[in-house]
């Protein structure tokens, strides 16, 4: 099960299509704080997060979600990649960082590096 946390109802849509497309469960969620209430915060494989969204940011969301004690990877994306928050989002564990807009088979290959990284246990 894949999460998809974006304030972005577009952006949700596009990403929820093309995992489905490729045979994932997709929960999408509109807010951080949505995901964080949601049963899919232990249950879900792999969080894609936007970097740019109110209230908590995907940068929040990852550090909120380690310090719940979760080592659910995590993949950011953001429509201003810097190296700023680059280097932030590496920092806080984040198993990969994409610009949008970003071709869905580099979403595909980031999603199924993450998912066999996580369950060889180095992500844990």
């Amino acid at each position: 099960m894949i999460s998809v946390v974006d304030d972005d109802a577009s952006v949700r849509a596009a990403i929820e299509n093309l995992l489905k497309s490729r045979g994932y469960i997709v929960h999408p969620f509109a807010s951080a704080g949505e995901f964080l209430a949601s049963p899919e915060l232990t249950e879900t494989s792999c969080v894609i997060t936007d970097v740019q969204m109110p209230v908590m940011n995907g940068l929040e969301l990852l550090a909120e979600i380690r310090a719940r004690g979760h080592y659910t990877p995590c993949i950011l994306i953001t429509a201003f990649p810097d190296d700023r928050t680059r280097n932030s989002a590496s920092a806080a564990g984040a198993i990969g960082f994409l610009a949008k807009p970003f071709a869905g088979r580099a979403l595909i290959k980031c999603l199924k590096a993450a998912l066999e990284e996580h369950r060889g246990g180095t992500g844990a």
